[in-house]
């Protein structure tokens, strides 16, 4: 049974870990997401939940505005065979979520190394992160730091990650 929201937020409490909770209308897009919450302090997140061939699964947490060529990332992610988003369905048996609540937070549902967890550099340097709490409802400002040792004590190792450079034949393959 996947973690409540607010089972989420007493785990976080019970940790010590500070965070600022806001509420809002649903958001299942970045841009939905930045019109919503666009005014909140901190880095904004867009997230991927990921599949290699060999059915390993990447939960990957960028910046709001970065841009990726799935091909060139998947020397990053060290996947194997082609990299595709995966499904809803392994969305919500792996992470617990819906569509549009998928945040590095989603990992508290997994078994520890059932999915590995990236989160880009550029995040790791701002002063609030900017997430969703596993729903797209209520976003939480959370100190990068924080997160981090929140993941780790949930049993995932998160690996920090500069975005490749794109080539520009290679263009042809972005996601949002």
């Amino acid at each position: 049974m996947p973690l409540s929201p607010d089972d989420l937020l007493a785990r976080l409490r019970e940790r010590g870990i500070a965070y600022k909770l806001y509420e809002h209308p649903p958001v299942l897009t970045v841009e939905a997401m930045m019109a919503v919450c666009g005014d909140i302090a901190g880095a904004h997140t867009k997230n991927l939940f990921l599949r290699d061939g060999k059915k390993t699964y990447f939960l990957v947490t960028l910046r709001h505005d970065a841009q990726v060529d799935l091909k060139a990332f998947r020397s990053v992610l060290g996947a194997r065979g082609g990299l595709s988003f995966a499904s809803s369905d392994a969305l919500r048996e792996q992470l617990g979520v819906e569509s549009g609540a998928v945040s590095p937070l989603a990992a508290f549902n997994a078994a520890p190394g059932s999915v590995r967890v990236f989160v880009e550099d550029r995040l790791l340097e701002a002063e609030r992160i900017n997430v969703h709490p596993l729903v797209s409802t209520r976003t939480l400002g959370l100190v990068p730091a924080d997160l981090l040792a929140a993941l780790r004590d949930e049993g995932h190792e998160p690996t920090p990650f500069a975005l490749p450079a794109t080539l520009p034949e290679e263009a042809g393959s972005t996601a949002a």
